[in-house]
């Protein structure tokens, strides 16, 4: 089972009133476990970087100057994506944000029912509760304390630990340790002992306890 944890950075809140995509970053879990494999990507928004922005994740109109803009990471965006479920922490905003660019460029817009969203399964598990990413943080006791700046990398990597915790976290019990594989494997090579099957038939004892046993059913329904 394929998921994508999925975060993104921008230039504001609005996506459909002049605000833009300015990075992604998707993160594969194959079977709830992370698999090493990612996507990452800085996006030219095309317009400034109002100053409250860049005070959340510290990208300038300088930095982003050089990368490239929407319409070039695009189909690598779709691809990478494919249909598999998205994990993402208040999914109706980094859709939103996604859509719109895509909306821009005349591509197809990814549907809402794609995406899980931890926020949701958050604010169900602990009702009542502080539900942003750092609390939850705090709740599974994941380290953040290297946040200084939101970042669609960080966030992601922060999430999808998260995630796993919201699902029902990992239980030490059921993974196998490094030292416990190899004496299975070593097991595994050691020459088999064939030891002859044991009888099964009942023996005469015991097929005349079984015969006093059924005459004692009154009206047994094989009899019917």
């Amino acid at each position: 089972m394929r998921e994508i944890v999925l975060d993104t950075e921008t230039t504001g809140f609005k996506a459909n009133h002049g605000d833009r995509l300015v990075e992604i970053c998707c993160i594969e879990l194959i079977n709830h476990v992370v698999s090493g494999e990612s996507f990452h990507r800085y996006i030219n928004p095309e317009r400034d970087m109002p100053d409250g922005a860049f005070q959340v994740h510290g990208l300038s109109s300088e930095f982003l100057s050089d990368k490239p803009v929407f319409v070039e990471v695009a189909e690598e965006i779709r691809a990478y994506l494919g249909d598999d479920k998205l994990i993402i922490h208040n999914a109706s905003f980094d859709i939103g944000f996604l859509n719109a660019e895509f909306k821009k460029i005349g591509g197809k817009e990814l549907p809402m029912e794609q995406a899980i969203d931890t926020l949701a399964l958050a604010r169900r598990k602990f009702p009542g509760a502080p539900a942003s990413l750092d609390a939850l943080c705090r709740r599974f006791e994941i380290d953040n304390s290297h946040r200084t700046l939101h970042g669609a990398r960080l966030d992601a990597e922060l999430l999808a630990e998260v995630y796993l915790e919201l699902i029902g976290g990992r239980q030490p019990g059921l993974v196998l340790s490094t030292a416990a594989i190899k004496a299975f494997e070593t097991d595994e090579k050691q020459a088999r002992i064939v030891r002859e099957a044991r009888p099964h038939a009942p023996s005469d004892d015991e097929k005349v306890a079984h015969t006093a046993f059924v005459n004692k059913i009154n009206d047994p329904i094989w009899e019917r």
